[in-house]
């Protein structure tokens, strides 16, 4: 209690000078001395905003600005925080009551004073306000512990996305690089064609586990400089259903959209891709802006089995794949953030 003395704030609104003397006399002896007081009922908001009281004692019957009126005013003001409102009066009619509880207040205090009872009142209603303020206090340091711990969570998640999506890539990329680059190009992608900023950053977290199936195909395979037999594209083909079934069944969105991306980031537009031959907007939006991500990509950096083409040849192709390969709309939009001065567009591509 003896913290509470010391520290709580008092807010007296009385337009009669004896009852203000009177309380501050009262409280005083009480151990209170943070006391703010006043007989003009025009001076509340001021006093509240400058002194931000635990408590306010406030006569019903002013002029120019009544207790009625106070009491909403500090309630709109103090914006739903617990503020114990005590209501000084000689009026004891149910209606007053009624009126000044409706309004906000929290008890009554009557005139004349009776200073046990004024004491017991108070010492209750501030135990309640600083109760309160100390589980408020709590619950922020909790919100703030949450939000940390829910920060360390996501970092791990990338962290952990990202080693995996390296892991695959790293048997035909050493850098590791492709897997962060795909991932960015489609999310740029992803924001192009409209969808959410939100959605755009899961795009851009799911993008790099494309190939996660890769860790199932040997390296005879995965590393042959040259072309496939038909039977060793079949056996590659195989990484997007391994991709698929490793990243199934999981409860967390991202790796739900890699999932659908392992799957379906090998299939056309026109139907003639793997490993479901799905076409036009049966493919899944995912797949079809990795799909072109990947295909830029790969194409523009050397790997043990080909060398790198140019920029212009990789844009090139990809115009004169839109419609067949690729989504004609995603090209558009993949084309506005290469910024190709390519002399070509899509409308030409025949």
């Amino acid at each position: 209690m003896d913290e509470w003395k010391q520290n709580a704030k008092f807010l007296i609104v009385d337009d009669q000078e004896f009852n203000i003397s009177l309380l501050h006399r009262i409280l005083t002896r009480a151990g209170y001395t943070n006391l703010v007081t006043t007989t003009n009922p025009l001076q509340l908001e001021v006093l509240y905003r400058e002194h931000r009281p635990d408590i306010v004692l406030l006569d019903l019957h002013m002029p120019e600005m009544d207790g009625f009126t106070a009491i909403r005013c500090l309630r709109n003001w103090n914006e739903g925080e617990y503020l114990p409102i005590l209501v000084l009066t000689a009026d004891v009619t149910p209606e007053a009551k009624k009126r000044a509880l409706h309004e906000g207040a929290n008890d009554f205090i009557a005139k004349p004073f009776d200073r046990t009872e004024v004491v017991l009142r108070i010492q209750n209603f501030l135990a309640t306000r600083f109760y309160h303020l100390k589980l408020q206090e709590r619950n922020q340091d909790l919100e703030q512990r949450v939000r940390e711990r829910t920060r360390e969570l996501e970092l791990a998640q990338a962290e952990i996305l990202d080693v995996l999506g390296r892991t695959a890539e790293y048997r035909d990329d050493e850098t590791g690089q492709h897997t962060k680059r795909v991932g960015d190009l489609s999310a740029r992608i992803a924001l192009g064609l409209g969808l959410t900023p939100e959605e755009a950053a899961l795009i851009g977290r799911a993008a790099p586990l494309h190939d996660i199936g890769k860790i199932g195909i040997p390296d005879d395979i995965l590393l042959k400089p040259g072309r496939f037999t038909s039977e060793e594209f079949a056996r590659m083909k195989e990484h997007a259903d391994i991709g698929s079934s490793i990243l199934q069944g999981s409860v967390f969105p991202v790796l739900q959209a890699a999932g659908t991306i392992a799957l379906t980031h090998h299939e056309k537009w026109n139907g003639s891709g793997y490993p479901n031959g799905l076409s036009g907007e049966d493919i899944p939006l995912y797949g079809r802006i990795v799909a072109i991500a990947d295909f830029y990509d790969a194409l523009t950096h050397e790997r043990p089995y080909k060398r790198a083409w140019t920029r212009e040849e990789a844009i090139s192709e990809i115009i004169a794949q839109s419609g067949q390969h690729f989504d004609p709309r995603v090209v558009e939009v993949f084309l506005d953030i290469i910024g190709s001065e390519a002399p070509f567009n899509i409308a030409r591509r025949d």
